[in-house]
């Protein structure tokens, strides 16, 4: 059975580059949320085996959200996908749990490890 990826970003086409590339990797995307507070709803229905989250978002941001899923599930995989790269920020989503931190624009080829090294694949 595929792995079931949520994706939470409120760009359109930053969700769309995501999920092309998940399907590259045989995985099922499962939900796509368009800020941090549906993302949270969207991970407690769906029980995602991953994340990949923006920070920069509306109504709530990904680090916000980050704190709530994993407060939901402390087992949670989330890999954060920004255009910030703030050291603080990315030190805050490690210390939070992030598997990983992916600057954008990125290459496909680094989402893809992102992913498989997350899922232990």
């Amino acid at each position: 059975m595929a792995k079931k990826i949520l994706i939470v970003d409120d760009a359109q086409f930053m969700r769309m580059m995501i999920k092309d590339v998940v399907s590259s990797l045989q995985l099922e995307v499962v939900g796509e949320a368009c800020n941090g507070e549906e993302g949270v709803k969207m991970y407690q229905e769906l029980k995602p085996d991953l994340v990949t989250l923006d920070l920069v978002m509306p109504k709530m941001g990904g680090i916000e959200a980050m704190k709530a899923i994993r407060e939901f599930d402390p087992e949670a995989k989330v890999i954060v996908v920004s255009a910030i790269d703030q050291r603080e920020i990315l030190m805050e989503a490690i210390r939070l749990g992030a598997q990983d931190f992916i600057v954008k624009p990125f290459e496909e080829t680094r989402v893809q490890s992102a992913i498989q090294k997350a899922l232990g694949e």
